[in-house]
């Protein structure tokens, strides 16, 4: 069984420079630093059941109605709240992604048929709407993937978004890096949503804010039943004080999340041409971290210059010698750059 590792694990590796996991470049805005610190002053309190005040501000932010909001504990927390609410018998996930689509699948002891994108150059073509034919209960997409990087073709999303409320199919996208893309609006499914109930969508302030560690998620659907089966199994209180309170301030930030997309694209395609000139099989990822593939011990020789990257050998459809890197301030980049070009890696 492959091990189960995500990016970021800085505590088995202290003091390195990461990329392997992908934040706003920026770090987490002050303002929200401060925000959950002056919430602490409130724990002795259970928190809002009912993440009031962050879900108004989310409906803002969002422009959809309140009633069709529901908070997590990150993404991750939705995930598996979601299938046990709807306890599907079969599901479609695309190989490779996130593997919390499956593992959370499998406690209900759903089948998993898996769509290869590794044989088509890991991108979903329209015979993924051959595979809808089998009816699936539940379908996972990740827009862009993860940790490929590359995004669906709206037309094809389209497509498949149409099939599936014909169907009947639970339509579940990711929609968590879609902050980092230069042309959002034309990918989100978001304007679907009324009047779709078999549509949800998936979003989290992990990757947009940089607070991976205070875990804060939300999914967005406009049917409020199935909201409520997901509440029933939730545990109580799974949102703390701090994550709502740092939650409503981050959405405040709208100047932050707008340079944070500047300096992505600013150096995306920088850093895509120096590690492709570096002897490194680079993919045409358009989120805020590249996919590419190099020597199998590249993570240990990284390490070795304090530079932690992802190994995606534990995702689903791949091997050894993939790996992800994230999209970090010019400097930082560098670092990396000069560390991957120091590994002679042309030719293998």
């Amino acid at each position: 069984m492959k091990e189960q590792i995500h990016g970021g694990d800085v505590y088995r590796h202290p003091g390195v420079l990461d990329f392997s996991s992908n934040m706003n470049p920026l770090g987490t805005p002050p303002a929200v630093i401060e925000a959950a610190a002056r919430s602490l002053k409130k724990i002795a309190h259970y928190p809002d059941i009912r993440c009031t005040a962050l879900t108004e501000a989310l409906a803002d932010y969002e422009q959809v109605p309140p009633e069709q909001i529901i908070c997590g504990n990150g993404a991750a927390d939705l995930i598996f709240s979601l299938v046990q609410a709807v306890r599907p018998k079969k599901a479609l996930v695309q190989a490779p992604t996130f593997a919390e689509y499956a593992q959370a699948l499998e406690t209900v002891g759903c089948a998993v048929k898996y769509y290869d994108s590794s044989c088509r150059n890991f991108r979903i073509n329209r015979d993924y709407l051959e595979m809808l034919e089998e009816r699936p209960d539940i379908v996972f997409l990740c827009n862009p993937n993860n940790p490929t990087g590359f995004l669906i073709e709206s037309e094809i999303l389209g497509e498949i978004a149409n099939v599936c409320e014909k169907r009947d199919i639970l339509l579940v996208v990711d929609e968590c890096f879609q902050d980092f893309i230069s042309d959002e609006e034309r990918h989100t499914l978001k304007s679907r949503l009324s009047g779709n109930g078999r549509l949800f969508l998936l979003k989290a302030f992990t990757k947009r804010y940089a607070m991976a560690g205070l875990r804060l998620g939300y999914g967005l659907c406009s049917d409020s039943g199935l909201l409520e089966r997901m509440g029933r199994v939730t545990q109580p209180w799974n949102v703390s004080i701090p994550a709502q309170a740092a939650g409503v301030a981050a959405l405040k930030e709208c100047a932050y999340v707008r340079e944070g997309r500047r300096i992505v694209a600013e150096e995306l395609p920088r850093m895509k041409r120096e590690m492709a000139a570096a002897g490194l099989r680079v993919y045409d990822s358009r989120a805020n971290y590249i996919f590419f593939r190099g020597p199998e011990d590249l993570k240990e020789r990284c390490l070795k210059q304090g530079v932690l990257i992802r190994s995606c050998s534990n995702y689903p459809g791949l091997d050894s010698g993939y790996f992800r890197v994230a999209v970090r301030r010019r400097e930082e980049n560098d670092v990396l750059l000069r560390a991957l070009q120091s590994q002679k890696c042309r030719g293998r």
